[in-house]
Parts: C-alpha cells; structure tokens; sequence
C-alpha cells in the first residue's frame, strides 16, 4: 500500500545527525552550499524542499498543510542550525489530501515564501521534455530517515539514483532502486524526504523534474525502500511562474 512519505513524528536531534534516504545513499559533502533545505513543523514533521529563488523554496502540499506553523533549517558553516522564517506559504489549489491518501495522483506541490534571502545558488527547473520512459535515471536528494520510525536517523543530505517503473505519465511517476527492482529492501524516499526534489540533467546540470510525495516497502508494501512515489512538476509549471511572480520572487532559470 502507497502512503504519504511525510509522517508525524519526533523531531530528529540536529545534534547527533545520522543518514538520509534508506538504502545507504551517500551523504553529500558541504550541504549547506546545495539547494536542498529542511522544513520543520511545530507538530513534530520535518520534510525536504528545494530552492528555486534565493527567498523562495519548493516542496510538496503534504508538508505545509493548514494548523501547524513551519519553519525552513539551514545549516551555517560550523554546520550548526539555523531557522528561517517562511513568510507565505502557497499550496496548489488542486491539492487534494484524500487523494493523495488514496494513493491517486494529486497536486501535490507547495511554495514557501522567506523573510531573507538564502546564500546557495538555487536549483532550476526542468524545461519540457518528452515522456518519460522507462528506465530513466532520476536523481533524488533529501534529508530523510534511513530506518523508518527513527527520527534520530534523519538530517543529512544524501542522494540516490532511482530508475522510473511501471507506466510513466505526467501526473505521477514512480522510481525504484534499479538494483534491486523493488522487490526487496533497496535505496528509496523515507520520513522526511517528502518534498525533496527529484533531479534530472539538463545542459550539464541537474534540474528539478518532480517532488517526493509517497514510499512504500519492498513489493509496495508498508515502509521505504521499494517504490518513490513522485509528482512531478509538468502540470503545475504555470501555477508555479505565477505564483512565484505574486509573491515577489525570480526563479532561477
């Protein structure tokens, strides 16, 4: 069964830091120079986002949704914490939670607005591109748990390359660890990495071409490290230049 890849629970201790993304996907060395940010909740979540202008971050609705107050974690040079405050927050207006929650696609897709602007040299979008097909490589980065339930186990970047499967489309896309098929225990999107960009290159650089919005287990079971589910940006492309554009930002290009 899909289920969202954001689930309540502790915040992780920033000060004993451990791995991200099951599976052992490497850390990313100098993080806070990458675009890839935390974003806390007060109820205790934590997910990934990315920035696309230097005071504007994308994520997934899922993790910013109404009745709690967020926060965006940047880490300073010495590699200690820091918050930003997070303005404005726009969720796509077709965003469905019940959909999402019934393993159908949804727009799945969310902007956060910050008071300052951040140091990293933000992370472009994807231009248009054909169909994906299967077997395509995607890069996913984030900084969610290695062992689901543990949320000391979350909080360093790390990436992993994942494989497209199944039937690819533009209003959902699956990855799995091409190693591995996601029959068994592989690399793959855990707690906290709902939101995190999902990478593809483009003119020698790698370009947003979705966000996490679910896992599942090995065989599509309960968990992580079987299926990444993602949504990817395609439809919303429109929504988001706008949205940028009302609340003040430029994005990267």
């Amino acid at each position: 069964m899909h289920r969202p890849a954001l689930t309540l629970v502790l915040l992780l201790s920033l000060g004993a830091r451990a791995a991200a993304l099951v599976g052992g996907a490497p850390e990313i060395p100098d993080a806070r120079t990458q675009p890839e940010l935390m974003i806390v909740g007060d109820r205790g979540n934590f997910c990934t986002g990315a920035a696309i202008a230097r005071d504007l971050v994308l994520t997934a609705a899922h993790c910013v949704l109404p009745g709690a107050n967020y926060m965006l974690l940047e880490f300073r040079a010495d590699k200690t914490p820091s918050l930003k405050t997070i303005t404005a927050i726009a969720r796509h207006p077709q965003f469905n939670l019940q959909t999402l929650l019934a393993h159908r696609a949804t727009a799945d897709v969310a902007l956060l607005k910050l008071d300052a602007p951040l140091s990293m040299r933000p992370a472009t979008l994807l231009p248009p591109r054909p169909r994906v097909a299967v077997g395509e490589r995607f890069v996913l980065r984030g900084y969610g748990l290695t062992k689901r339930g543990d949320g000391s186990s979350g909080g360093k970047l790390r990436s992993a390359t994942l494989a497209a499967t199944g039937q690819p489309g533009n209003l959902q896309l699956r990855l799995v660890d091409a190693a591995t098929g996601g029959t068994r225990a592989g690399l793959g999107a855990c707690t906290g990495d709902s939101g995190a960009p999902v990478y593809q290159e483009s003119t020698n650089t790698l370009a947003v071409y979705g966000v996490v919005s679910w896992s599942t287990g090995p065989n599509g079971e309960a968990g992580c490290g079987g299926l990444t589910g993602v949504t990817p940006l395609e439809l919303y492309r429109k929504w988001i230049d706008e949205q940028a554009l009302k609340m003040g930002s430029t994005i990267a290009r």
